[in-house]
């Protein structure tokens, strides 16, 4: 892989991923899909870490009982409070317990909890929507800002315009939409709601990890990846939008 150009190992490594969501998908098993996304959550919550500068092997000795207790508890979601309650009690009985430890069971722990749920609640087809749904999003804001882009979004994200922005949402809300409907999963209305909210979540998603790149003093989040960087730079989008579109699917279903 060091022999080719960025762009090639780019390539070679969505083809790789997008092999192996499709296979997971395929299986369509509960275990196999705990694990294939406990994986995922172990890179996460390391490359966190490393944003947030922690060290703490504590750390993730919870982090991987938590994971374990997600996969026989009914609802995953409740158990980050759970975890704040412990962190809490321990930062009054200890004093001297570092506060910032929480931080990374928020992000990314918190959202790859809710894509768990995403998958327990709604199934492989919910995943599949959440998955074409934010990677449109993002494709079409590259895309459209390149094409039309002049008006800067945020200073966070010095690249990012706001018509590509625009055009990713609205590319994703059409699509998404459709995958909504025809899955069977929401009605036209609730699918258009639920779609949207998605696609803009998973803009502040990626405009997040960015911003903790950039007080870390970091260009990606890693290197596991050839091409695309660290697991959080590929799911940045999603552990905003995963959280989003179970809410909303509560909300309006």
């Amino acid at each position: 892989m060091k022999n080719l150009t960025s762009l090639q190992q780019r390539i070679i490594t969505g083809i790789g991923l997008l092999t192996l969501v499709g296979f997971i998908g395929w299986i369509d098993n509960f275990l196999m899909m705990w694990a294939f996304l406990g994986v995922i959550y172990i890179f996460a919550f390391y490359e966190a870490m490393k944003l947030f500068k922690l060290k703490s092997s504590s750390a993730y000795f919870w982090a991987v009982l938590l994971w374990i207790f997600a996969y026989a508890y009914p609802n995953p979601d409740d158990l980050f409070f759970l975890v704040a309650i412990i962190f809490a009690g321990s930062i009054a009985y200890l004093h001297n317990f570092d506060k910032r430890l929480l931080l990374p069971f928020l992000y990314p722990v918190s959202g790859i909890l809710f894509f768990l749920i995403l998958y327990q609640d709604f199934g492989i087809l919910a995943m599949a929507w959440l998955l074409i749904t934010v990677a449109v999003a993002d494709t079409g804001a590259y895309f459209t800002g390149k094409a039309i882009g002049k008006t800067k979004f945020s200073d966070t994200s010095p690249n990012k315009t706001l018509e590509g922005v625009f055009g990713g949402i609205i590319l994703a809300t059409v699509i998404g939409t459709y995958l909504g409907v025809y899955s069977d999963i929401a009605p036209l209305w609730t699918a258009l709601i639920v779609t949207f909210l998605m696609a803009l979540s998973s803009v502040f998603g990626d405009l997040f990890e960015s911003y903790l790149k950039r007080e870390a003093g970091v260009k990606d989040s890693g290197d596991l990846l050839p091409g695309h960087g660290g697991i959080l730079d590929r799911i940045d989008g999603y552990l905003f939008a995963a959280p989003i579109m179970v809410i909303s699917l509560r909300a309006f279903l």
